[in-house]
């Protein structure tokens, strides 16, 4: 664009306004450095008019020679002066630098929509990061040895790879991780560690569950390494969310719970995932009867902004790139960048469900919120009252009054004042998990000695249900 162009077109991501030049000149220059480049214009008002700068033979030279000597690495824009309406205006432009980040005495900037602003040490380590192409996660882990992994949870993930078929890996444990780079120089590298240490680090995913933003019902901190962490706040979630069943005519009943589970799982894949792990901050899941946010820290990566990823054709930048490797070699995610675009497809279904990401905080927050005036939690109660509750017997029904939290059987009995194990089994255990109204906390081992019961989202339902109807 010519001079008229650009000042018509305003301030913007690539192109400042100055009157003069000074100090904020060259912070410009760097934010714009250490983004996609840009073009400053000296001589011309932030609403865009002519002031115009006057001139002497070397001011030019003078100009370049401060850019130079205030910056590092030094910048050595593309400077030259422009007459428009008998005003003297110097354009000055610089590219995007190829190595980052560029500072100004110390100080480093980054460009955010019209304006310049000093970045955070994460951010700094990051960029450089990305500038050389290099991700965190792929250094060795301190002092940590071979010994800190666990087999069993790489033996698992070998079989998770090969079950899904986007790669092929030996049994040999260690050698397998090395072949995939998680082990460098005979050392865990951090991505190892976040993926298969025996003991986990300490970066937890706290959950909670709000009636009001000051009154918690429940809460949990997950702290485990990443593939289990995923799995353990996914169930603590959808415990936590509404369900609907509807019946077409046919043997089998087709739930409709009151949010996307498809979204929210990729939405908690990409807070785990993506998050910076060198932030010692914790994601954080808020949990209330019309709201579910997930706050991971880290901003958006690689210059990708909130408006980018509004877009079906945004670039990814991955903060992680192990870490993200082991979870797209398991299945867990698709392909590189698509994690919103299968969160808009999977709300196309759900139109009273809306959908926001902000950058907050020093991280990204995301939230899905139930537009009806209702909450899902009482429109769901109305319509499963009449299909459930018909088919409850007492005993069932007394069963789901006593539930709170994980109870085992013994619990359960006494709770009930019951003392024969038969007939317990017979007319309130197994008819409650028959009906999806209890659920096992170890699913897989029905017979352990740990086994506790738990209600279902339909059995919370019917809980509720039956404290409205108490006097």
């Amino acid at each position: 664009m010519n001079l008229r162009q650009l000042m018509l077109a305003g301030e913007s991501q690539t192109l400042e306004f100055k009157t003069s030049f000074d100090k904020a000149v060259v912070e410009s220059l760097v934010a714009f450095a250490n983004a996609r480049g840009g073009t400053v214009l000296v001589g011309v008002t932030d609403a865009g008019g002519i002031k115009g700068v006057t001139l002497g033979k070397e001011t030019l030279n003078e100009w370049l020679g401060q850019i130079k000597s205030a910056t590092s690495p030094a910048l050595i824009p593309d400077i030259s002066a422009c007459t428009e309406q008998d005003q003297t205006v110097v354009v000055i432009h610089i590219s995007e630098f190829p190595v980052k980040p560029v500072n100004t005495k110390g100080r480093y900037y980054k460009r955010v929509a019209s304006s310049n602003h000093q970045m955070s040490s994460g951010e700094i380590a990051d960029l450089y990061m990305q500038s050389l192409q290099l991700s965190w996660d792929a250094y060795p882990a301190g002092s940590h040895t071979l010994d800190a992994l666990s087999l069993p949870k790489i033996n698992r993930f070998i079989s998770q790879v090969n079950e899904n078929g986007r790669f092929t890996l030996e049994s040999d444990g260690l050698a397998a991780l090395e072949k995939l780079n998680y082990i460098t120089s005979d050392h865990p590298t951090w991505a190892a560690m976040l993926l298969f240490a025996k003991e986990p680090i300490r970066h937890h995913v706290h959950i909670g569950r709000f009636k009001t933003p000051d009154m918690i019902i429940d809460d949990r901190q997950f702290t485990d390494t990443l593939f289990e962490v995923v799995e353990q706040s996914m169930k603590f979630i959808v415990s936590y969310i509404s369900v609907a069943f509807e019946f077409d005519g046919s043997l089998r009943r087709k739930e409709r719970f009151g949010y996307p589970l498809p979204a929210i799982r990729e939405a908690l894949l990409n807070a785990v995932i993506h998050r910076s792990y060198t932030d010692g901050s914790d994601i954080q899941i808020k949990i209330f009867d019309d709201q579910i946010s997930i706050f991971s820290p880290g901003i958006f990566y690689g210059g990708v902004s909130v408006a980018d990823i509004q877009k079906d054709n945004y670039r990814s930048s991955l903060r992680n790139k192990l870490v993200a490797e082991g979870f797209y070699l398991t299945g867990n995610i698709e392909k590189y960048g698509s994690g919103f675009i299968r969160i808009r497809k999977a709300l196309r279904a759900y139109p009273e469900v809306k959908f926001e990401v902000s950058e907050f905080a020093g991280g990204v927050m995301v939230t899905f919120t139930q537009l009806q005036g209702a909450s899902v939690a009482g429109q769901v109660t109305g319509q499963v009252t009449g299909q459930v509750t018909g088919q409850v017997t007492h005993e069932i029904a007394c069963l789901v009054g006593v539930m709170h939290g994980d109870m085992s059987r013994q619990e359960l009995q006494t709770a009930l004042a019951l003392k024969s194990r038969e007939n317990f089994d017979k007319r309130y255990l197994k008819p409650a998990i028959a009906q999806g109204l209890l659920q096992l906390s170890i699913p897989d081992k029905p017979t352990s000695r740990l086994q506790k019961y738990r209600l279902t989202p339909t059995g919370k339902i019917l809980c509720l249900q039956q404290q409205e109807t108490q006097p």
